[in-house]
C-alpha cells in the first residue's frame, strides 16, 4: 500500500514540485493539497493521510498551529515541517507541536523521501545540522537532573537508546545489537514511555543532553 501524503503549502508552485516528485515513486503518492493552516486541519481530518508535508511560514495560524492540530485529531498522520531556512526557535515549537521531522527546502529530492519514508514508520529524521541546533536549543529546557536521568533504563534500552542518538533506523539498530526490528520498536515505546517522550528526536536529544555516551563509554 502506498504512503499518502498530504501537501500543504502557500505557494502553488511548490506544492507542484513536490506532488510530481512524489507522485513519481511507486511506494507513494500525493492524496491531496492545502494552502492555509485550517484547510491543512479540515483536509486531514477528511483524508487521514499518512504524511503530511507542512510548510512552517504561511499566512493565518501558520504550519506550526496546524500541526499542533492536526497531531491532537489526527494521531495517526505525521507531519514533516518544510522550511526554508534554519531557526532555533520555530524547530523547538515545531517539534513541540508533534513534528517528526524538519527539513530544508534546499534538501535533495532523496533526503525528503527518506524523512516521508521515516515519518510514515514512525520515526523521524532530522539533519546533522539541524540536530546540533536543537540540541543546543533544547538544552535551555527543564530536564532532570543527571543523576537519575537514565535510572529507569534497563542495559539494553540505554544501548538501543545510544543507537537512537546517532541516528540509526531501527533495521540499523536491530543489525548492530542482534535484535528484531520489532524488538527494537518495542524497546524504544518502553524508553519513549519510561523517560515521558514522544517521538524519536526528542529521545535523541535527551540522550545527547544527559551525556549517554560519556556515561557508556565511547564506542
Amino acid at each position: 500500500m502506498k504512503t499518502q501524503v498530504l501537501l500543504v503549502d502557500d505557494h502553488e508552485i511548490v506544492r507542484l514540485g513536490l506532488m510530481t516528485l512524489i507522485n513519481d515513486q511507486p511506494d507513494m503518492e500525493v492524496v491531496g493539497e492545502a494552502g492555509n493552516a485550517a484547510d491543512a486541519l479540515r483536509v486531514s481530518e477528511r483524508l487521514q493521510p499518512d504524511v503530511v508535508l507542512m510548510d512552517i511560514r504561511m499566512p493565518g495560524e501558520g504550519g506550526i498551529e496546524a500541526t499542533r492540530q492536526i497531531t491532537l485529531h489526527c494521531p495517526g498522520t505525521k507531519v514533516v515541517m518544510l522550511t526554508s531556512f534554519v531557526d532555533d526557535e520555530l524547530i523547538v515549537r515545531a517539534i513541540s507541536a508533534g513534528a517528526v521531522g524538519y527539513v530544508l527546502k534546499q534538501v535533495g529530492n532523496d533526503e525528503l523521501l527518506r524523512a516521508i519514508n521515516a515519518a510514515a514508520r514512525g520515526e523521524a529524521l532530522l539533519d546533522s545540522a539541524t540536530t546540533a541546533r536543537l540540541i543546543s536549543r533544547m538544552r535551555e529546557t527543564e530536564r532532570r537532573t543527571e543523576s537519575d536521568a537514565f535510572r529507569d533504563l534497563s542495559g539494553r534500552e540505554m544501548d538501543v537508546l545510544a543507537e537512537v542518538a546517532r541516528g540509526k533506523s531501527n533495521a540499523d539498530i536491530g543489525q548492530t545489537l542482534n535484535l528484531s526490528e520489532k524488538t527494537v520498536r518495542n524497546y524504544i515505546s518502553n524508553i519513549m514511555e519510561k523517560l515521558h517522550l514522544a517521538n524519536r528526536v526528542e529521545l535523541a536529544v535527551y540522550a545527547v543532553e544527559h551525556h549517554l555516551f560519556e556515561k557508556q563509554g565511547r564506542k
